[in-house]
């Protein structure tokens, strides 16, 4: 059963990974712009989901643009396959699979264009609370509800003090990202918790002193520091998982 559930998780990744690229698209502008509505070429982008292609009027083949769908679908369904091998077969193994490909939708707009927009990290941050609320109320439920929310609000908070302290090294979005981000990480607990928003912390520490040392950074440059947060929260939950 595990193995079924392992396979399923990839192919859902998969199919939701493939589906990305459009949205990734559409999402990656700047603060106060509209989300975009056509492609390069000035055609009409229909939808929100699907590959970067389109095809205008008179033209003979369809061209593309943004990101190609194949390694966005192979790094949806490895994340995805992996988390399900982590949680197993427990409850809240339907909510973190089933909302991973949002995670990867929100680093690649961040990559692109170093924002987190609110219209991905507030409702992920309410989908998450929402379903780890109801895996709670589930048998062979492995984690705590209550500690879930506290731990949103506890990483939410770590990060808004960042913020204030060096609000250009540490976008709001940031903290707003913190949120789900610290959910799914107390849902497993504080030593998970810990574990998850340290190692966020470590590897975009690393990835900025990797910079530094090739001379391709500055100490007041700034990346996105989203993957490496995100990056850091999958790592924990995978400790927590494989612990629960």
């Amino acid at each position: 059963m595990g193995v079924v559930l392992i396979v399923l998780a990839g192919g859902y990744g998969a199919t939701a990974g493939w589906l990305l690229p459009r949205a990734a698209y559409r999402f990656s502008v700047e603060p106060g712009e509209p989300w975009r509505g056509r492609c390069p070429q000035g055609h009409r982008v229909r939808g929100w989901l699907g590959q970067a292609r389109c095809q205008g009027p008179g033209s003979t083949a369809p061209h593309a643009y943004g990101r190609p769908a194949g390694p966005l679908a192979a790094l949806a369904g490895a994340l995805c396959a992996v988390l399900a091998a982590a949680v197993g077969l427990r409850p809240e193994a339907v909510v973190l699979v089933g909302l991973a490909p949002v995670a990867v939708l929100l680093a690649l707009v961040d990559r692109a264009v170093h924002r987190l927009p609110d219209a991905l990290t507030l409702p992920l941050a309410a989908a998450l609370a929402a379903g780890l609320g109801a895996a709670a109320l589930l048998p062979r439920a492995g984690g705590d509800w209550r500690l879930a929310l506290s731990g949103g609000c506890a990483l939410g908070a770590a990060y808004l003090l960042l913020h204030l302290i060096n609000p250009a090294g540490m976008g709001f979005g940031d903290v707003k990202l913190a949120l789900p981000l610290g959910v799914a990480l107390g849902w497993y607990g504080w030593g998970v918790w810990a574990a998850g928003a340290f190692l966020g912390l470590l590897y975009g520490a690393l990835y900025g002193l990797t910079l530094l040392l090739r001379g391709s950074g500055t100490r007041d440059q700034g990346f996105a520091f989203g993957p490496f947060m995100t990056a850091g929260a999958l790592t924990g939950l995978l400790l927590g998982g494989f612990g629960a």
